[in-house]
């Protein structure tokens, strides 16, 4: 395996990150803006990169997109179209906007219409009924209306490597929440002063900060190699390595994101501070398709 990413990935990266920096929501109040989010809808869906799968992408360049999305907190459909690229294919011609449904709704449901729904090898189709609220203001969840057809079915094998992909896409949005949560403590600590010095010249803040950062670092590999794992181990390894990756990376973001509110004091359990909302996108984010350590051969402390 080679960790460094080729040029056009680094590209795809930067793309992602900008379209992050520039239309996401830079504070509590412009998750409300709905002209922003009209306009961040519209460049999403002109970027094409909701059919990412279909259009050639790795395990690895989901990963980066979804990672720069969750950083800065972009609060219109990605992950859940993505997922729904992968499992049902793109017919050329085949209208509305399709996203993923599990559990009897469909997530990621912002602007789409039909959900697709792997159950049991086979892939179903529904439409999208009422919207359903989240913990996360983010994102929008709708329930299935009405009955699901047949259209389509997996094997065991492509069964398995979609599960690790999307194992591996809400891997990725947990890592990037928690990087945006890191970027914001860290900023906040450049700025606010206590008794005449900024608190991160403080030992105490700077050494959470800097075990915070170690988590970050440790997830990075491993969801590094998960999204590789994705389209280069079989699909039992890939699943494997995803599961693993899954649980240690929402075990450290849940770390970083707590630690950011309490870096920000008082302030960081306000509604008003983005602290909590990367809180609640990892929290999420963990629960779709969630881990746990008795479904991988060895414990993880």
């Amino acid at each position: 395996m080679d960790v460094r990413l080729t040029s056009e990935q680094r590209q795809l990266r930067d793309a992602a990150a900008k379209l992050a920096d520039d239309l996401g929501p830079g504070s509590v109040a412009e998750l409300a803006d709905r002209e922003r989010i009209t306009r961040l809808d519209k460049t999403v869906e002109l970027t094409g990169w909701r059919a990412l799968r279909s259009d050639g992408a790795s395990g690895v360049e989901v990963a980066l997109v979804a990672e720069e999305f969750a950083r800065g907190l972009v609060d219109v459909a990605f992950l859940g179209p993505v997922l729904a690229d992968d499992l049902r294919g793109h017919p050329a011609g085949d209208e509305g906007r399709w996203t993923l449904g599990v559990r009897g709704r469909a997530v990621d449901a912002a602007g789409c219409d039909r959900a697709v729904v792997l159950a049991d090898g086979q892939v179903l189709a529904g439409r999208l009924g009422s919207a359903a609220p989240l913990a996360d203001p983010t994102r929008t969840a709708a329930d299935l209306d009405g009955r699901l057809e047949y259209i389509g079915e997996l094997s065991a094998d492509q069964a398995s490597q979609w599960f690790a992909l999307a194992l591996v896409g809400t891997t990725a949005d947990v890592l990037g929440a928690a990087r945006g949560a890191q970027r914001l403590a860290v900023d906040y600590a450049k700025v606010r002063a206590q008794y005449g010095k900024t608190i991160g010249s403080y030992q105490a803040v700077a050494h959470l900060l800097a075990e915070s950062q170690a988590l970050i670092e440790g997830s990075v590999s491993v969801l590094r190699y998960a999204a590789w794992g994705v389209d280069e181990l079989a699909p039992d390894e890939a699943v494997r390595a995803a599961r693993i990756a899954k649980i240690y990376c929402a075990r450290a973001a849940r770390t970083v994101c707590e630690t950011a509110i309490q870096v920000h004091g008082g302030i960081g359990n306000t509604w008003e501070c983005l602290a909590h909302i990367y809180l609640r996108r990892v929290l999420v984010s963990t629960e779709l398709f969630p881990v746990r350590l008795e479904e991988i051969a060895r414990g993880l402390s």
